[in-house]
């Protein structure tokens, strides 16, 4: 969202930002917290988005559209100016209790962040997909030149560390895990992926990494494993990987069939074999043509030129149903 957000001003469309008071943004900033919840220990944001959201209507006269990143909770509130909202979908939708969820309210506009995460969802107002973007100056190519393979985001079985290190392992080439540990992953971790790294001396567990060490964890990387097995709707460590030039070796698994071009921004493997065999062929990539793929597809100005298409249209809509009033 702030990526966003800075990208739309940057543009010259007037933004406001409903976040906690510590966010940095050229836009409005319209405080909800004083403080990122996070930081204050606070896991419970509900109540915090139903403040949040009668901010949001007290002043949605001020504003063309209403761009909503919080799953459903506006949806009764906002329901009588549809064409005034749009919702983006960020998380898995294969859950049971959410096609009812959609059935009750089918003409509130979506997007979804990959084809792929549309599947699980019944007929809805869909107005696109838009992909995640990141800015052009947040990473830059890197030459790859230190011979590792990298492994970033959390550790836990969905997305394959275990995976990862057996990729290695077979490929010949050592393994960097830079991940966090969650409290709930921690029995996994400590049980399965702990005793497993303690054995196995090609790996190096860095732990968890900010946005600035990821240029050079991601910008020194052979490649990217990303070998998930669950729906993943985005995967934005993929673009990461690509903003700084290094490809990514994926399961076919969620959206990376649409995120990846096969033998182009990386390799899209079945298993374990396959993707060991793909580290043999890093060498038939181009470095600067993942970097401009990336540029093309991914950055923060193509996703918010998007965006803007997709508001644009609504405001037509919302235009010819006043017309026909």
């Amino acid at each position: 969202m702030s990526w966003l957000t800075e990208a739309l001003v940057a543009q010259g469309h007037d933004v406001t930002l409903f976040a906690s008071g510590d966010s940095k943004t050229a836009g409005q900033l319209e405080a909800i917290t004083p403080r990122a919840l996070r930081l204050d220990g606070i896991h419970n944001a509900l109540p915090y988005n139903i403040i949040m959201l009668d901010r949001v209507a007290a002043r949605q006269a001020e504003f063309d559209v209403l761009h909503f990143h919080i799953d459903f909770f506006h949806y009764p509130l906002f329901r009588n100016m549809a064409l005034k909202t749009l919702t983006t979908l960020h998380g898995r939708q294969d859950l049971p209790e959410l096609p009812d969820l959609y059935r009750a309210f089918p003409h509130m506009p979506l997007t979804s962040i990959s084809d792929h995460q549309r599947k699980p969802v019944p007929p809805v107002n869909w107005m696109g997909t838009v992909y995640h973007g990141l800015p052009d100056t947040m990473y830059r190519e890197g030459d790859g030149k230190g011979g590792y393979l990298g492994f970033l985001g959390r550790i836990c079985a969905d997305k394959g560390p275990v995976e990862a290190i057996e990729i290695a392992a077979k490929a010949g080439l050592p393994l960097k895990i830079a991940a966090k540990v969650d409290p709930v992953d921690r029995a996994y971790y400590d049980q399965v992926v702990a005793p497993l790294i303690a054995r196995s001396p090609h790996v190096e567990f860095v732990g968890e990494i900010d946005d600035a060490a990821k240029q050079t964890f991601l910008g020194n990387a052979l490649a990217l494993l990303f070998p998930i097995c669950w729906p993943e709707p985005f995967g934005l460590v993929m673009i990461e990987a690509m903003a700084c030039g290094t490809p990514v070796i994926a399961f076919k698994c969620g959206s990376v069939p649409e995120i990846l071009e096969d033998g182009l921004t990386g390799f899209i493997v079945d298993n374990i074999g396959e993707a060991a065999s793909a580290c043999g062929k890093l060498n038939n990539l181009f470095r600067p043509s993942i970097r401009s793929r990336f540029e093309e597809r991914f950055s923060a100005r193509a996703m918010a030129n998007e965006y803007v298409r997709i508001y644009r249209q609504l405001a037509d809509m919302a235009g010819d149903k006043r017309a026909a009033a």
